[in-house]
């Protein structure tokens, strides 16, 4: 699936879950599914969980957080020693 069909799957409307991104369709936003993962949860435990998901709509909150994070400048933090 493309890039442009996967981010057809996330919506951001001010009026579902205060303007988060979220799945089409769902009150699941990219950062529930993003803070998922980062917990360790696996696809399929996600999938499990929440049965209306698929597969292209966990990868698409991923591309939505890859693109969002793309131009930003980061400035290395160094430690005073």
């Amino acid at each position: 699936m493309s890039d442009h069909h996967l981010l057809d799957r996330i919506t951001v409307n001010p009026k579902i879950m205060v303007g988060k991104p979220t799945i089409k369709g769902t009150r699941l936003t990219v950062q529930f599914i993003l803070g998922l993962l980062a917990q360790g949860a696996t696809n399929a435990d996600i999938l499990k969980d929440y049965p209306g998901l698929t597969e292209d709509d966990i990868r698409a909150c991923l591309l939505f957080a890859r693109n969002s994070i793309e131009n930003i400048s980061f400035i290395p933090l160094t430690e005073k020693v």
